[in-house]
């Protein structure tokens, strides 16, 4: 805690002060201390000197109170910013006595209130009862210590609450509702393998799914149904399918440590958040693809982007081989006959590419 001066009241003036030699102005925390010397002749308000702590300009306001009906049994003390300021200024302060003005304590603030100060001159008040104040009296004199912390947004969210509410943990309740299979209605046949769901929880998010499991055009069925439906899935593995689940359940994605496999995942899975309209997954899919492109994968999923309309996709491999080195490379490898085969208009703005940079 940074010492930040004194000011020195006497006889009802402010007669003077000092600054530590030493003093830091721009350090997030200090004290500075006010004297005041003939407590019984000072019956009007006053100011103290203006210090600096955590970079900002402060004044403390003495009013003995002798005068003011409304405090005539206390003393107001009051903390006021002096800076002009475009944002909010967040401190921790405290008013405490000071026995020893020689031998101080490096810190005094005990408090977890965060006070703001919005403007110029705005202040923040604490009342001592007179009778408080006169145990600290001495020689008609006592000396106020003046504690002041000024935090960011990060050191304020640090003050531990009164009440800690906990993240939502809604996801994960999702996802331990599908793994336990504990009421589902709907088994998917993928394959060889079947796989138990919630049709509402596939309909809340997914339009396909809604259509598919809640068609009034076939057999009737309402929310409160209890009949399980099977539905067929063809041309999807159904690690995939599960993946997707996992996803629509409780929004996480498959993450495995070989690169390779991650990205032949992430573009089977664009493809069924595609045909399945899972907005959200698709879009992750493709920011994870783009950061999946190379030499070698970036023909095959110029390829998928093309396919399914991702405009993104697309344009991050475009960037990529708008490089000479890399679009020769990448024209050398099955990507390339693959995109050949599937999309023959990229392949003609690819070749158009190489003919620019030839």
């Amino acid at each position: 805690m940074s010492y930040a001066g004194v000011s020195v009241i006497a006889d009802g003036k402010l007669v003077g002060g000092s600054t530590s030699p030493n003093v830091d102005a721009g350090a997030a925390s200090g004290y500075h201390l006010l004297a005041v010397e003939g407590y019984s002749e000072t019956q009007k308000p006053i100011w103290s000197r203006s210090f600096t702590i955590g970079g900002q300009c402060w004044g403390i306001y003495y009013n003995p109170g002798g005068n003011h009906l409304d405090i005539a049994d206390f003393i107001s003390l009051e903390l006021c910013l002096m800076d002009i300021t475009s944002c909010p200024v967040k401190a921790q302060f405290e008013f405490s006595f000071a026995q020893d003005t020689d031998n101080q304590d490096p810190a005094r603030i005990n408090v977890s209130r965060v006070s703001e100060f919005r403007a110029y001159f705005e202040s923040h008040k604490k009342l001592i009862k007179r009778e408080a104040l006169e145990k600290h009296i001495k020689h008609n004199s006592f000396t106020i210590r003046c504690d002041i912390m000024v935090v960011d947004d990060d050191t304020a969210a640090a003050t531990p609450p009164i009440i800690v509410v906990p993240p939502s943990d809604m996801r994960q309740n999702f996802t331990d509702f599908l793994l336990t299979r504990e009421g589902t209605d709907v088994v998917f046949e993928v394959g060889s393998e079947m796989v138990a769901a919630h049709r509402c929880v596939l309909a809340a998010r997914s339009t396909v799914f809604k259509a598919l499991l809640f068609d009034p055009t076939k057999e009737r069925t309402s929310l409160t149904t209890t009949a399980t439906i099977v539905q067929q899935v063809d041309d999807m593995d159904v690690s995939v399918f599960k993946a997707m689940l996992g996803f629509i359940y409780g929004e996480s994605l498959p993450v495995s440590a070989d690169h390779e496999n991650e990205g032949v995942m992430l573009h089977h899975l664009l493809v069924a958040a595609d045909r399945y309209d899972v907005p959200r997954l698709r879009l992750l899919c493709e920011k994870k693809l783009c950061e999946n492109i190379c030499v070698s994968t970036a023909m095959t999923i110029l390829a998928l982007a093309e396919q399914h309309g991702c405009n993104g996709l697309n344009k991050a491999c475009y960037d990529f081989l708008r490089f000479r080195v890399n679009l020769r490379a990448a024209v050398a490898t099955d990507g390339f006959d693959h995109l050949c085969r599937s999309c023959p208009p990229v392949m003609k703005e690819v070749i158009l590419a190489m003919l620019q940079i030839s």
